[in-house]
């Protein structure tokens, strides 16, 4: 039989042989601990200290589709690697939901493949059905809500927003307050989305938003692909994709986009002198959250998962906050203590309680969307 005090110093061992870099233990039956690569908790491996060790050894993090002024990323990465000394490098840091899935799918478990996806919840269900995620639990797992995570725990929602009207002031004159306003002649050449509907989770929301605006549902996002289409007759569409450098200059004067980047636009651009202003449209009121995830063959397994403790803990999700974007675990964070009050204080005012599609509702509004977004704005069969 094995002693409590055998069991704490083989623990003890696989910790000083993780801070080394070793892993004879890993699989020790004495130790009941795991290698990062399977684990699906931080208690798995030892523990957090165990957890901080194995990360620290491998030294890298990649990421994947993380512009910087996205959520606040920036500071993230920033927090992440004064705190580990782990360095984060982010591939095609502008891309969209479906190109993480492809680099899963592409890259495999070779050495460049992304260790982490941040994605649309509808985009992390479908890598989950194709075995692309690995399971785990992050400490504060249990406070998510229900609905914002998966029940094998392949992914959790960290952060959301609601889909806004973007609009320079200085270029657009009035500002669309509503999807109907932007039907109107004023805005010919100069409303944008974020990326392609099939591809990008923000642009497949807007479709959503889009449809809830024009007597659509969750059941039936037709309506948005309707509306979208109308606004390409009227030629009031701009096909380029928006980001903080088409606002800064002034390509996508009109932006449907998450709140948080919307107001965060509106921070960094305003001492260049740009105008930004922006309106949670009441007629098509729509929210969603984004979801984090671990490739199931991350080249850096034990990184991979401290990003997710990281991101999940207080000082991530205030993070998030201070950047606009709602963090998953605000509730419980306001009921113990650790909510950033003042951060929360600067959300916008959004009437009613959100409510989100089920799994099987997603499932269907994505492949509308995926079928019927090119003959939407090109008229052509998709």
């Amino acid at each position: 039989m094995t002693t409590p005090c055998a069991r704490a110093a083989a623990v003890f061992g696989c910790f000083v042989l993780v801070a080394l870099g070793l892993s004879a233990c890993e699989n020790t039956p004495t130790a009941g601990l795991v290698k990062p690569s399977v684990a699906t908790s931080a208690e798995s491996v030892g523990g957090m200290r165990a957890l901080i060790a194995a990360a620290k050894h491998e030294g890298t993090l990649r990421a994947i589709a993380l512009p910087r002024d996205w959520a606040n990323y920036g500071g993230l990465i920033n927090g992440f690697e004064k705190k580990y000394g782990i360095k984060v490098t982010v591939e095609d840091p502008l891309g969209h939901s479906e190109d993480e899935i492809d680099a899963l799918r592409k890259d495999g478990n070779r050495s460049t493949a992304p260790d982490v996806i941040d994605v649309g919840d509808t985009f992390a269900r479908k890598a989950a059905a194709q075995s692309l995620l690995a399971p785990y639990k992050v400490a504060a797992y249990d406070s998510i809500p229900g609905n914002q995570k998966d029940s094998k725990a392949r992914w959790s929602n960290n952060y959301g927003g609601y889909i806004s009207i973007g609009c320079d002031a200085n270029r657009v004159k009035p500002c669309p307050q509503t999807f109907a306003d932007l039907l109107k002649p004023g805005y010919k050449g100069k409303v944008a989305l974020e990326g392609d509907p099939p591809r990008s989770a923000t642009a497949f929301a807007s479709v959503y938003a889009a449809a809830l605006a024009n007597n659509g549902s969750f059941d039936d996002i037709q309506p948005g692909l309707d509306f979208f289409a109308e606004l390409k007759n009227r030629g009031n569409f701009n096909p380029l994709n928006s980001n903080s450098a088409t606002v800064a200059s002034g390509r996508t004067p009109i932006s449907i986009n998450w709140d948080y980047i919307n107001l965060h636009y509106a921070d960094q651009l305003r001492e260049k002198g740009v105008n930004w202003q922006v309106a949670i449209p009441f007629d098509g009121s729509f929210a969603q959250y984004f979801a984090l995830a671990i490739n199931r063959n991350a080249p850096h397994p034990a990184a991979a998962r401290l990003w997710q403790e990281y991101l999940f803990s207080p000082e991530g999700q205030n993070l998030r906050l201070r950047a606009y974007a709602r963090p998953v675990l605000m509730d419980v964070m306001r009921q113990d203590g650790t909510l950033d009050k003042a951060a929360a204080a600067r959300l916008p005012t959004v009437e009613g309680t959100p409510q989100f599609p089920t799994d099987a509702q997603l499932e269907k509004a994505q492949d509308t969307v995926t079928r019927g977004w090119t003959k939407a704005v090109s008229g052509r069969p998709g």
